[in-house]
């Protein structure tokens, strides 16, 4: 396959907001637990970049309260409100468009540069708009380092599972996805000039979310799937119809957070 262009689970198809909703009920409260731990506190300035959705941006700016700062920012604000939120929208495309003006005392990236073919360059964006002392989190998945969406591959259910986890895996590569960049963070955030860089990584295993995130994102890439003749119409139904039925303990790919503080 030959890279296509684009995101391939863009915001303007109906099940982005079934794979917003599942990916919050999973990662939220990591997400929540690590920018709780660097500190946000009332007066912050934070920019949420790639928000999606409006979860984590309203959990931001309770934090930061009516005298801090919440930019929420993504290449498509469809799934945002529209006022009355308590933080700011902005239409903006990282790494392309110039960063929003700071200094900013929290820059929290999610489930974002893994996408971009410009990661490296973006990473050193984000760096740079933080004030002196300020922290960067950066959560992001590695698909190559636990590859399977059924673990316990145990019957042809898990894996058909596994087969078309593979095919979506394939055609994530084909957009410019980096299936391994999660493990490479904390060795970015420090080539980045940051310090006090720490990471640890979150990997599900048969939540509830990790069903409806799995028949969101099948639904989702279903056409990519098929046109790439990587499995056949009736192995796809065959597979949601297994999802639904609650018979597969499904994992995601290990989100991997980092976070590191700007020198002083």
């Amino acid at each position: 396959m030959t890279q296509d262009e684009g995101y391939l689970l863009d915001n303007q198809q109906a099940e982005a907001g079934s794979r917003f909703e599942a990916m919050s009920q999973l990662f939220d409260p990591v997400t929540f637990r690590h920018l709780a731990a660097v500190g946000v506190a009332p007066g912050w300035a934070c920019w949420e970049v790639g928000a999606g959705s409006a979860s984590v941006p309203r959990w931001l700016a309770a934090q930061v309260g009516p005298s801090g700062r919440v930019l929420a920012t993504d290449l498509d604000t469809a799934w945002m409100p529209a006022e009355g939120a308590g933080f700011e929208v902005l239409r903006h495309e990282v790494g392309v468009d110039e960063p929003p003006a700071g200094p900013f005392d929290l820059v929290h990236a999610r489930l974002l540069l893994v996408h971009l073919p410009r990661r490296a360059e973006v990473l050193v964006d984000l760096v740079r708009v933080l004030r002196p002392g300020g922290w960067l989190v950066v959560e992001d998945a590695d698909p190559a380092l636990q590859p399977l969406v059924c673990p316990d591959e145990y019957g042809p259910a898990q894996r058909l599972a596994n087969r078309v986890q593979a095919g979506f895996r394939s055609l994530l590569a084909a957009r410019g996805a980096e299936l391994v960049f999660g493990r490479t963070l904390p060795r970015l955030l420090r080539a980045a000039g940051l310090r006090d860089v720490r990471a640890e990584a979150f990997f599900p295993v048969g939540a509830p979310a990790c069903q409806a995130l799995q028949l969101a994102t099948v639904r989702q890439v279903r056409t990519g799937l098929l046109a790439a003749g990587l499995v056949t119409e009736a192995e796809l139904d065959q597979h949601l119809s297994d999802v639904v039925s609650g018979v597969l303990d499904l994992a995601t790919a290990p989100l991997i957070s980092a976070w590191g503080r700007k020198p002083d």
